[in-house]
């Protein structure tokens, strides 16, 4: 029998067919991920990692007890963050940060003057580590300082916990911070010293804009957000989803914008055949009519 090692003298069995196929159905039913049959082998070493948490030897008995009441409760979201894909970094698709502060924003100045006043909403769902919402934070921060005062707040978002608590922390190695110009890196970063070098943390007037919050964008036929959002990023996101799971989203995303509002998805990604009710108006950034 093929079998993962976990630690010595403790083995787990193979992930068989049948059991990836209940995995794999029930991943999608929580959270809108597809696994293809390719994806096997990975998803057997992810979840061997929470089998060995729970001194547990067979696939099916952590799959039995994922699917409980209590795995549920206290299960669940363990596995989804072993599950889940979390690739990022700063600066990410350059030009769309470009366009938020060259065209978005003033944009919505004009057709919507009273945000100068009140507050600008962006939405960073799926912001994983946190690079793309600090990221965004650092060009608008650039924006109000030099072009016009206004107040900005950024919700980010994400189903794995574990990258949540890391980026609520905003500390990052230096290698992590390859990509950030060295003007924003001066100015928006702290460098560690002693034991914390080679690690640098995030302003706290930058910090201090966003907020976290884990969110299933697969659950309920809203996100249960009480604020209507001027700004979504949901870029690389969407290409773990099916088309119906794609579709179910961008129109829940439809309803959560203002009119006048944007949507950021990956360059790799588009809309075509999903929704044909935002207005594209640059490279995979779209509009919500007004």
């Amino acid at each position: 029998m093929a079998v993962n090692e976990i630690d010595p003298g403790y083995m787990i069995g193979e992930l068989s067919d049948t059991d990836f196929t209940l995995f794999s159905n029930f991943i999608y039913n929580q959270c809108g991920i597809k696994l293809p049959e390719i994806k096997k082998t990975m998803l057997s070493v992810r979840l061997a990692k929470r089998l060995r948490k729970l001194k547990m030897n067979s696939f099916r008995k952590y799959y039995e007890f994922v699917k409980s009441d209590k795995g549920r409760k206290e299960e669940l979201v363990h596995m989804i963050d072993v599950v889940t894909t979390n690739k990022t970094n700063f600066f990410r698709e350059p030009k769309h940060f470009d366009v938020l502060t060259g065209k978005v924003v003033p944009e919505l100045l004009k057709v919507r003057p009273d945000i100068r006043y009140k507050k600008l909403f962006i939405w960073s769902a799926g912001c994983s580590t946190g690079e793309e919402p600090y990221t965004i934070a650092m060009v608008m921060d650039e924006y109000i300082t030099k072009q016009v005062r206004l107040n900005y707040s950024i919700l980010c978002t994400d189903i794995s916990t574990n990258v949540l608590s890391k980026a609520s922390k905003g500390v990052y190695d230096d290698i992590q911070l390859e990509g950030i110009p060295n003007y924003y890196l001066r100015k928006y970063t702290m460098r560690g010293k002693g034991k914390n070098q080679g690690k640098n943390r995030i302003v706290p007037e930058l910090r201090d804009r966003l907020t976290f919050r884990r969110l299933n964008l697969n659950e309920g036929a809203n996100f249960g957000i009480k604020t209507r959002m001027d700004v979504i990023f949901c870029r690389n996101v969407i290409i773990y989803f099916d088309r119906e799971t794609q579709r179910r989203l961008f129109e829940k995303y439809y309803r959560q914008l203002y009119p006048g509002g944007y949507l950021f998805i990956g360059h790799s990604e588009t809309l075509h055949g999903i929704n044909d009710k935002f207005i594209p108006v640059d490279a995979s950034v779209y509009r919500k009519p007004l």
